[in-house]
């Protein structure tokens, strides 16, 4: 396993976090104050407040997530002369035992690719599996209507999922500030070109007088297709599930600390589509964020991750600032979630029932180094009935962080 270092100062790259060092800058010195006032009632009170035992052991399942192992690329691992990098978005494959994972390098340094990977591990102790290395043993690069590779700067490609033919859809935040608007797109599996664009509702595309529409670099990130289900429908038909890194303009409040002494986190928007012969978006919900936490500079939903039919998932809560990056698992429920489909904003509005949620993990008690996690996928099962459950870091093509893989065992029930 490669030696997991921690960066003095981990620098991000990506547009969006340009100014981060300035940021901490001055966070250290104008809101440093404000912070120790209020970070500690933030930092205690940030896990999701729980449900009843009763209620909760009707709505959530029982989940049992134990850490492996990790495994760290190194920096300059290229794969036929592509720089591997950017990793934001993890999907499984079932039938051939690998993983495909998206890179969200904006055609700058490449064309816009996923990679796929394959899991060695260590066996020989059923009870104790091991983590040797994650092997990234092809690319494909991805292809406009055109068949064209994506010019520069196009598409900022985050989430994947595989479908059951041989097919994946990727989701792209867009740009705003060049009027490219985010999107959900299926691609062939092999050869990279586009098959089809989901539609995509009115109030996710940005307006001209900044009102309306995705935050730029907050769009999608997270997304996963039903465990089940075919593609056309023969049978159940597929569902997907798109989910907004942070809140749309329309529905994003101003910060500011609650009776409660705690900053709300955002409410981010959660798509739901039917993938019949026809694909259309069936309901929508509203996912709330936690708080973020002490210091904390940028703090969103990184990916999601289906569990089951039942509307179960896991999400994953990322956030950065002063401290590092803080990284925590929820499972959630989707049962008596308000549609929100029809509703233009929800600020002002107390009467959305959200998605629920409970804390399943919290990396920050496994006392090692974290990285920049945005992707996550559950994988093939182990001997003794648990399913791997893999992770991995977007490093921001930065010489100051890393590409980062942990493994868990994931059990239900």
């Amino acid at each position: 396993m490669a030696k997991i270092f921690k960066p003095v100062s981990p620098s991000v790259d990506r547009r969006s976090r340009q100014k981060v060092g300035s940021w901490i800058l001055a966070g250290t010195v104008s809101c440093g104050v404000l912070l120790c006032l209020l970070g500690i009632a933030v930092f205690l009170s940030s896990c999701s407040a729980e449900l009843p035992s009763e209620a909760s052991n009707r709505i959530f399942n029982k989940l049992a997530i134990e850490y492996v192992g990790a495994y760290q690329l190194p920096s300059d691992f290229k794969v036929k002369d592509t720089l591997v990098g950017g990793l934001s978005g993890l999907t499984y494959d079932r039938k051939l035992d690998q993983f495909y994972a998206i890179s969200d390098d904006r055609s700058d340094r490449s064309p816009a690719r996923f990679y796929t990977l394959k899991l060695d591990l260590d066996r020989q102790n059923p009870a104790q599996v091991k983590l040797n290395k994650v092997n990234i043993t092809d690319v494909t690069l991805l292809k406009n209507e055109r068949g064209e590779l994506y010019p520069q700067g196009e598409t900022d490609t985050e989430g994947i999922a595989l479908t059951p033919q041989s097919s994946v859809f990727i989701a792209s935040e867009g740009d705003r500030n060049k009027d490219i608007p985010p999107s959900i797109d299926e691609f062939d599996l092999k050869t990279g070109k586009v098959k089809q664009a989901l539609p995509m509702p009115a109030r996710y595309l940005p307006d001209t007088e900044g009102k309306r529409g995705v935050q730029n670099n907050l769009a999608f990130e997270g997304m996963t297709l039903s465990p089940t289900g075919t593609l056309p429908a023969s049978g159940e038909a597929l569902r997907l599930f798109a989910a907004t890194e942070s809140a749309l303009r329309q529905d994003k409040e101003v910060t500011k600390v609650g009776k409660d002494g705690k900053i709300p986190g955002a409410k981010n928007r959660w798509l739901h589509y039917l993938l019949s012969e026809r694909a259309e978006i069936i309901s929508e919900h509203l996912y709330q964020l936690e708080p973020p936490p002490l210091g904390a500079i940028e703090h969103g939903l990184s990916e999601i991750q289906s569990i089951d039919t039942s509307g179960h998932f896991l999400t994953l809560e990322r956030s950065f600032g002063l401290f590092g990056f803080r990284v925590k698992l929820f499972q959630t429920s989707m049962a008596g979630a308000t549609d929100t489909s029809k509703i233009a904003s929800f600020i002002g509005n107390t009467t959305i029932q959200p998605i629920k949620k409970q804390l399943a993990f919290d990396l920050q008690q496994l006392d090692i180094y974290i990285d920049n996690l945005e992707g996550m996928a559950l994988g093939g099962r182990l001997v003794d009935g648990s399913k791997t459950l893999l992770l991995v870091s977007d490093n921001n093509f930065s010489s100051r962080q890393v590409t980062q893989f942990l493994l868990f065992k994931f059990r239900e029930g």
